[in-house]
């Protein structure tokens, strides 16, 4: 009856992010473009989309400690869920680029105030079924509203061409989101009763494992260019109706990405991310350097690592830290990544205006170093608490 009840949980909080996905990616995959017909530069795209992400990432650290200090996991769920959300549709009032970045950190703000509560919840329901499994089906569902806002986004642009009408509609999937969230929040009032394992980390304390993997995480960030970047070099070598098709395609490629390396992680452990990132690794010289059919191959890549980012690496934090400390164990991750992710973004904006070659050099050497440190780590003892 637990288990049933855990996958019930899972199930139900895949349906919020599926909506969500399809407002928030809906949008996501047309930024690019829209910056462009704002204004906005190539290294202003990079900026925006890696200052947001900074934003987003950063700030989960303190709600991630603040969910665990005051147990209040519902609260920042739903108040950040209802602020990541109800912007998305405000784009459509952004006459400058200036504002459209304020909304888009905003989002991210919204989104930093929900994740580490959310996960740690989702956390205690994997227990019972699997954390990769658990994870990769959530992330799954995820990408569903991922795939489903791009193509939604794409129908409108290509029936009117107009971003702000596209932006606008994103509030349907905004309110549809919310609905779920609330019924969850009604059925599953504590959460933390699902939890079932025993573990042999230190109670309290997170272990060397877990810095060491940050770092590696940090790298990865580093070097995964944003799909806004990919797009912005895409345009006008592909019509722009195409441009948020693709991202759909790539979504749809994470979902699967997230389902298959989710349940290989319940089976090899750390191995699964290892490869997963290391065919991801080069995505950057057919996506940056070659035809749009090399491009096309270049985002599948691009989605592979994506899957992996958003399962497997959630999925590795609920096997090496305590339950007490989780939230602010997400928090600090998640911070520490966003950060990494800034940095390498805004960078790579700035080397793809000199030649994109030099986007690309960085981008492999510093997955690969990543792909190096977690065969290092993988020699030890994952769950370690030294």
């Amino acid at each position: 009856m637990d288990k049933k009840k855990a996958i019930g949980f899972v199930v139900l909080l895949g349906l919020v992010s599926l909506f969500a996905d399809i407002t928030y990616e809906g949008a996501r995959g047309v930024l690019g473009p829209f910056f462009q017909t704002l204004g906005a530069s190539a290294a202003v795209v990079g900026f925006a989309m890696g200052f947001g992400e900074m934003i987003g990432y950063t700030f989960r650290l303190l709600s991630g400690f603040l969910s665990d200090a005051t147990k209040k996991y519902w609260f920042f769920t739903i108040l950040g869920y209802t602020v990541n959300l109800l912007v998305v549709p405000a784009l459509a009032l952004a006459g400058s680029w200036q504002f459209a970045l304020a909304l888009v950190v905003l989002e991210r703000f919204g989104k930093a105030l929900r994740t580490p509560a959310r996960d740690a919840m989702l956390s205690y329901a994997a227990e019972n079924v699997g954390v990769g499994w658990a994870f990769g089906l959530h992330e799954a569902m995820d990408q569903i509203g991922a795939i489903t806002g791009p193509i939604l986004v794409s129908l409108l642009l290509a029936w009117k061409n107009d971003y702000k009408l596209s932006f606008a509609f994103l509030a349907v999937p905004a309110l549809t989101a919310l609905v779920f969230l609330l019924s969850a929040r009604i059925a599953y009032p504590k959460p933390d009763e699902l939890r079932v394992k025993k573990y042999d980390v230190v109670p309290g304390k997170l272990g060397r494992s877990y810095w060491v993997y940050l770092v590696a995480v940090m790298l990865i960030a580093f070097g995964f260019a944003d799909f806004p970047l990919i797009g912005f070099h895409l345009k006008g070598r592909m019509s722009d109706h195409l441009i948020p098709a693709l991202y759909g395609y790539a979504m749809g490629v994470d979902a699967l990405s997230a389902l298959f390396f989710g349940k290989t992680y319940d089976r090899v452990g750390l191995s699964a991310l290892m490869i997963a990132t290391g065919l991801s690794a080069f995505f950057a010289p057919f996506a940056f350097l070659g035809s749009v059919p090399l491009a096309i191959a270049g985002v599948t890549l691009w989605g592979i690592g994506m899957g992996a980012q958003e399962s497997i690496m959630r999925a590795v934090i609920a096997d090496i830290t305590p339950p007490d400390k989780r939230g602010g164990a997400y928090g600090f991750f998640f911070t520490c990544y966003g950060f990494a992710w800034f940095v390498g973004s805004w960078i790579m904006g700035i080397l793809y205006e000199r030649h994109a070659a030099f986007l690309v050099a960085v981008s492999v050497v510093s997955q690969v170093l990543a792909v190096l440190i977690l065969f290092l780590l993988r020699r030890g003892r994952i769950r370690e608490g030294d």
